[in-house]
């Protein structure tokens, strides 16, 4: 059986069902489904209606094209209601094809590339421009396009800075107020929930005093105390690495190039360890040490003992690369310029001295106290170096030309010195940590911020990519908030505080093959790149010694001969052929020359002396002096 059509009923709301109106509808149904059309008048219908509706828009456009060249719609009914929502559209306005013309040949009011400001290129550039000197058209048009590349992409950097998702800002106080006087509390307090979770403290009573070390991503701390307790943990979400008690005393800790690897300075060696607390090496070389410090780009260990020597290990084939022996005593104040990978140690007797591992004495030494030096930083750019002694001052010096900028009193001497990402400097001063802000460039007559411990502090360092102090004392590890410490923004190729196992590994493999040899180490790195022109006079001089001279360039075209005697390579011969005759035939005469002067000047030299009235003598040479 074929079902039933549905059939289509059309009420009112002021009819009801089962009226005579609505029996009609139901008659005129069944008559128009009795009398349907054939193919042939449906299709002349459709064309008739296509047609009217053609002629209808036209009629629309050149209405509202008469009425200003704007078609609306949603408009107002005649009894005065607005149409319903699916009715209204937007405004759409209708050119003609003269207007369309003037709009393609509009000019653009903002032509070329958005303006970059001056200050944000000069900070992506990789220092000055090349003064290009060279005879040769080749190698000068390839350097010139690198230049070019290499300004493009300083511009890109620099534009780019408009995507980066975090911005910097710092701690500002109402009126009347000082920053200083902020408590950690009230920033918990006002900050969101993610900061605040950074905020927290350790207490271990039982194995301090502790030191801490961050990693280069800012995401894994490293605790070492000094009756033995060893933990690496992920801070941000609170998850421990490994826990382990070493049994002995702990001096000092580093991570190596990566959270996998770590160093310990214990009671005789030092140890290695990996992320799970298993001892990959003792490096017995290496005994009584009391400070680390590891060069990321170079894979160097660098340590200092109490004996005074200054050793670097090579930890990516486990080789001792220098030791130093310094004559200044006890070493426990030491610092790496990250910049150009120098080491700075502070002595007892007031000096600072810097070291490298390619030269057995000190590049640098300056005298920055009148006693013995307390703690040495240096900042990010290698530009400042803040230093304390015991004569309780702060003193900031220029690297460049070694001479102090600022100097500050501090009430009880500062015992640990720290310099941020962006300028910060944290000093702990007993169990009282001060920040200062933009204390190396002007002079600054109140902290930063402050914070008060209840024990003694022993070990600061910042967190790289966090506004977050890091304080190891004797009770244990404080996580401090301190706004506008950290860089906003992270570069992933550098330093990926978020990245994976496949991404650690790859890291890896690039920096071990981008690792600098240690004999690159000097105080201004920009000095590889440039000719050294005395080693130049030197050679020219030991050729001068050797061949007695310096033969000159001979230009010599050989001339075309035919079948095949005047191919590539024995043109090549036949101008080396050449340039040696000439060569040679200038050698000789030269060497003619000089014999003919060494004849002269001895034939003068036997004439002076028969004027002296002593005539020469074959047997002359036999006679007594």
């Amino acid at each position: 059986m074929k079902p039933k059509k549905a059939q289509r009923y059309f009420v009112d709301e002021e009819k009801q069902p089962g009226s005579e109106e609505v029996k009609s509808a139901q008659d005129s149904d069944k008559r128009t489904e009795s009398h349907k059309p054939g193919p042939s008048q449906e299709k002349s219908e459709n064309d008739t209606r296509t047609s009217g509706r053609k002629e209808h828009t036209k009629r629309r456009t050149d209405k509202h094209k008469q009425d200003g060249h704007k078609h609306k719609r949603g408009q107002q009914s005649k009894d005065g209601k607005a149409e319903p929502h699916w009715k209204q559209e937007e405004e759409i306005e209708l050119y003609d094809d003269d207007e369309f013309r003037s709009i393609e040949n509009r000019s653009d009011p903002f032509e070329g590339d958005a303006p970059v400001p001056v200050e944000t290129v000069e900070r992506y550039e990789r220092g000055k421009k090349n003064k290009l000197n060279i005879r040769n058209k080749k190698l000068k048009e390839h350097l010139q396009k690198k230049e070019e590349k290499f300004g493009v992409a300083a511009k890109q950097a620099a534009r780019a800075e408009l995507l980066l998702p975090e911005d910097s800002g710092f701690l500002e106080a109402d009126e009347g107020d000082e920053t200083h006087q902020i408590l950690q509390t009230d920033l918990v307090d006002a900050v969101d929930i993610t900061s605040a979770t950074k905020s927290f403290e350790l207490n271990l009573p039982q194995f301090g005093p502790y030191h801490m070390d961050f990693t280069r991503n800012g995401r894994f701390l490293l605790l070492g105390g000094k009756m033995g307790h060893l933990a690496g943990m992920d801070w941000i979400t609170k998850n421990l690495m490994f826990e382990i008690n070493v049994m002995e005393t702990i001096r000092d800790v580093q991570w190596l190039h990566q959270e996998t690897m770590l160093a310990v300075s214990q009671k005789k060696w030092v140890y290695m360890y990996d992320n799970q607390g298993t001892e990959l090496h003792c490096i017995k070389k290496m005994n009584d040490v009391l400070k680390m410090e590891f060069l990321p780009y170079h894979f160097l260990l660098a340590t200092c003992n109490a004996n005074g020597f200054l050793q670097y290990l090579d930890t990516s084939v486990g080789k001792m690369v220098a030791q130093h022996v310094t004559k200044c005593g006890r070493l426990d104040v030491m610092t790496q310029n990250p910049y150009n990978a120098i080491i700075h140690l502070g002595h007892p007797n007031g000096t600072v001295t810097l070291w490298s591992p390619n030269v057995k004495e000190p590049l640098v030494k300056m005298l920055c106290h009148k006693m013995g030096i307390r703690a040495v930083a240096v900042d990010k750019s290698g530009l400042y170096m803040a230093t304390s002694g015991m004569d309780r001052q702060l003193k900031i010096f220029d690297v460049r030309t070694f001479k102090p900028l600022q100097a500050y009193r501090v009430p009880y001497g500062a015992g640990n010195l720290c310099f941020s990402q962006r300028g910060l400097l944290a000093a702990a001063c007993g169990n009282v940590v001060e920040v200062y802000k933009d204390c190396c460039k002007t002079t600054q007559e109140k902290p930063y911020m402050r914070h008060r411990m209840n024990t003694t502090i022993t070990n600061i360092g910042f967190s790289p990519y966090e506004d977050v102090l890091g304080v190891a004392h004797a009770k244990g590890y404080a996580s401090l908030l301190i706004p506008g410490a950290g860089e906003a923004n992270f570069d992933a190729l550098e330093a990926n505080p978020y990245q994976n196992k496949t991404q650690r590994r790859e890291f890896e493999v690039k920096a071990l093959l981008e690792k600098i040899q240690p004999e690159m180490i000097t105080l201004d790195p920009n000095k590889i790149s440039e000719i050294d022109e005395g080693t130049m006079k030197q050679r020219k001089d030991e050729r001068m010694q050797i061949f007695g001279i310096v033969p000159k360039k001979v230009s010599f075209e050989p001339t075309y001969k035919m079948r095949g005697k005047s191919k590539g390579l024995k043109n090549e011969q036949r101008k080396q052929g050449k340039k040696e005759a000439y060569r040679r035939e200038q050698i000789r005469e030269e060497m003619n020359e000089k014999q003919k002067e060494k004849r002269f000047q001895k034939q003068e030299e036997g004439r002076h002396e028969e004027l002296d009235g002593q005539p020469r003598h074959a047997l002359d040479r036999f006679r007594k002096k």
